[in-house]
């Protein structure tokens, strides 16, 4: 269980964030509640009860946070998709339906290309938030897989393979940093494999001028792949290089 503990260039990218309309608002209500349980969540599912199941106190737990007396909407949303998740209920429809339904909220709808050639997203559950990414201050930021095979991100993931990408708004391309990166760590929930991988500047997305997006390529195997990213955030803006730490995002993909 050690790989699941915590720690021709293109100016245009299928990823690109669109630009929020002056300061992107995020829910930190949802940010604080679901970045500190995605730790259970990981452990809950790495080392499942003699059922097979998630732990029963980490679903109740789930459960009393999403119906909980004064929660918004938003976050009771997401800790419904969570409890799903746990409890084996929650469908691919569904989570890509509430995962798109708090990025626009955010304002944070990721620009990809349309047409029969356009890859296939699968965001993560909400969008999150680093603490000092920009000059202005914080940056929202937004993660999302695709299931291969299919071309992007460049070079794109082969079949069983999947492709990481996190974008972080208002901010400069990305720079790599091997002493503070970002990292997804991920199960196949079908399968019990594991592992980890640093996401990267991508030459061909947004490396002349950002926003900063980070990409990798995962051998996770066919099968649900339950995802969390976290770490820091490097880019260069105004000529300096700049690095935040970001709020935990979890994700669900089918790869």
């Amino acid at each position: 269980m050690t790989a699941l503990a915590a720690p021709a260039v293109a100016t245009a990218a299928p990823f690109a964030a669109a630009p929020a309309a002056g300061a992107p608002k995020v829910d930190q209500q949802t940010l604080d509640s679901v970045g500190a349980f995605f730790p259970a969540i990981i452990g809950s599912v790495a080392t499942p009860g003699p059922d097979g199941k998630a732990n029963p106190a980490l679903i109740s737990q789930a459960t009393a946070l999403a119906t909980a007396k004064g929660v918004p909407p938003q976050v009771g949303a997401i800790w419904d998709q969570v409890v799903g998740f746990l409890n084996n209920t929650a469908k691919p429809s569904q989570v890509a339906k509430v995962a798109a339904a708090n990025n626009k909220a955010a304002n944070n709808d990721p620009i990809i290309p349309t047409g029969p050639n356009a890859p296939k997203i699968q965001q993560f559950l909400y969008p999150t938030i680093g603490f000092g990414c920009t000059p202005a201050g914080n940056s929202v930021g937004t993660a999302l897989v695709t299931a291969g095979p299919q071309a992007a991100p460049a070079p794109g993931p082969a079949r069983g393979q999947a492709g990481y990408v996190y974008t972080s708004l208002g901010t400069g391309p990305a720079v790599d940093n091997a002493r503070n990166p970002l990292i997804a760590i991920w199960i196949n929930i079908d399968t019990g494999r594991t592992g980890q991988i640093n996401l990267k500047r991508n030459a061909k997305i947004n490396a002349v001028n950002g926003p900063g997006t980070f990409t990798a390529i995962a051998n996770t195997g066919r099968g649900r792949v339950l995802s969390a990213i976290y770490g820091a955030v490097t880019t260069k803006n105004n000529n300096r290089v700049n690095s935040c730490t970001i709020v935990p995002t979890v994700g669900l993909s089918y790869i």
